[in-house]
């Protein structure tokens, strides 16, 4: 057996807070680059994903599903978001309904869907280092 399958929250934050930022940081790389928006909206949604259930361990909660409307019902049941965020990252099914079994699809992100998922990455980033310096300052 995996591993994976039985790693705390605690260990599953940490890996998923590394691996987000690393996506993150290659769609920054990517978009700096002048790369497809394609490449970058995949890249990045991959980070959201991992920022989101990193979140989620935090508190604890994992969700059943990695579609985004799913993540981010879990990540409100934990904290709270700033619903603008949360209407944005919803908002990501609607290009990439990857995780979905009943409407699987995968659009083609604009230059726009790019820049904007980039924006909800450092979102998510500042909410994720705001946990960990909350943690630090309280021990």
């Amino acid at each position: 057996m995996s591993k994976m399958l039985f790693e705390s929250d605690q260990v599953k934050f940490v890996r998923l807070s590394r691996d987000a930022h690393g996506y993150h940081r290659r769609a920054v790389l990517f978009a700096e680059q002048a790369q497809s928006p394609g490449l970058i909206f995949n890249v990045a949604s991959i980070a959201v994903e991992c920022y989101l259930i990193a979140l989620c361990a935090w508190y604890g909660s994992m969700p059943f599903n990695h579609n985004y409307a799913s993540l981010m019902d879990t990540a409100e049941e934990v904290m709270q978001f700033p619903p603008e965020l949360s209407v944005k990252i919803r908002a990501l099914d609607e290009i990439f309904g990857i995780c979905s079994l009943d409407d699987y699809h995968h659009g083609t992100p604009t230059e726009a869907d790019a820049t904007g998922i980039i924006a909800i990455c450092q979102a998510l980033s500042v909410m994720l280092h705001a946990l960990e310096n909350n943690k630090i300052s309280s021990e």
